[in-house]
């Protein structure tokens, strides 16, 4: 008899289904982990993306908020502490700045402590808190108090340069507000005529038609007519070089020019007024003044090499003849038509707020608006 396996054994019977239970138990074992591992492969590359979308707009909040105080900051300090005296001006400026980086780096040191706390209750709540605070910024930036330290912020950054197109574009302001407004009104009245003209001229030569109809205003008032020192319609257009004409023909698609035409006129004069600012080196001052003076007596940039002026605040001493004002003058009547474009009316200058009003929407051709 086989003692190995003896038939009838029922421990041994009892054995082998239990033996079968637990296999059976660790495959399913295995197929249950090895489930939710598949699932979570899945949802990683989502909740990725959602991870890396929130932090972007955390980071797009916190990005705008310091950028724009830190413009007030500057700006302000930059108005409070002017001056060359080292103990009262350069001196608490310098502590100024080394102040708000302490502030930045605190800032941000709490910020980071904050978030983790925010996201231990839910991850929408630190880029909520950050877009709250841009919006906050950008609202305080519509005010007049922020207009007045970006002012101040671009000074301080632009230098001389900058100082020195901020003292030209008060005279503009000034002049402006000598304006009478009843005789504006009325000239903005006859413009209306030669608006599609000038549009176009403007367009075609990629300038701002403001600043077109402020030249037009200037030299004829938008009454068109031959002066007696030879200039001819809208734009008084007298000795033209051969290069621009050229232009013009090429932008009008026309073999003749025409000066009699407003259209033609208005396109020698965008034409004109571009290939003297390109001389100029894109300076809008210089470049007015080279369109007025045109090539008499060899032209601006002969004037200039001959007494050494690098720019308008130098040359003025030495233009006694001639007319210093002109870049002025067109300057203030392009802001009266970007006022009336803009607000459908004629804004006083010196009424309620209009001063920092008009300064933030800026001279055409100089400042672009804030």
């Amino acid at each position: 008899m086989d003692k190995t396996n003896p038939p009838n054994n029922p421990e041994a019977d009892d054995i082998k289904p239990k033996q079968r239970s637990k296999r059976t138990n660790v495959v399913r074992n295995a197929n249950a982990t090895n489930k939710p591992r598949k699932r979570a492969r899945r949802i990683q590359p989502s909740g990725l993306r959602r991870k890396i979308l929130l932090t972007g707009i955390e980071t797009f909040g916190l990005g705008i908020a310091a950028f724009c105080a830190i413009i007030m900051l500057l700006g302000y300090s930059a108005s409070r502490f002017s001056g060359t005296r080292f103990f009262i001006n350069l001196l608490p400026f310098a502590t100024g700045v080394l102040g708000l980086i302490l502030a930045v780096s605190l800032f941000l040191v709490g910020w980071w402590r904050l978030r983790k706390w925010l996201q231990l209750h839910s991850e929408l709540l630190a880029p909520a808190l950050s877009l709250t605070m841009a919006l906050l910024i950008t609202w305080l930036v519509t005010h007049d108090q922020f207009t007045l330290a970006y002012g101040n912020f671009r000074t301080l950054v632009g230098g001389k340069e900058e100082a020195g197109r901020v003292t030209i574009a008060h005279q503009v302001y000034a002049a402006y507000r000598r304006h009478d407004v009843t005789q504006l009104q009325k000239m903005v009245n006859r413009s209306q005529e030669y608006r599609q003209a000038i549009e176009d001229a403007a367009r075609s030569f990629n300038m701002d038609v403001n600043l077109l109809h402020g030249i037009a205003a200037t030299e004829s008032s938008f009454i068109p007519r031959d002066s007696s020192d030879g200039g001819k319609g809208l734009f008084q257009i007298t000795r033209v070089p051969e290069a621009v004409m050229a232009q013009a023909r090429k932008r009008l698609g026309s073999e003749k020019i025409a000066l009699e035409d407003s259209r033609h006129n208005a396109f020698v004069a965008a034409a004109t007024f571009k290939h003297y600012l390109a001389e100029m080196k894109g300076d809008l001052f210089l470049g007015l003044l080279a369109y007025n003076i045109g090539p008499a007596n060899g032209g601006l940039r002969f004037i200039m090499q001959q007494y050494g002026a690098t720019d308008f605040t130098t040359i003025q001493p030495y233009l006694q003849t001639l007319p210093r004002d002109y870049p002025i003058r067109v300057l203030s009547y392009s802001l009266a038509f970007r006022l009336w474009h803009k607000e459908g009316k004629l804004l006083a200058y010196e009424e309620s707020n209009n001063a920092i009003y008009i300064q933030r929407i800026g001279i055409p051709g100089l400042h672009t608006g804030l």
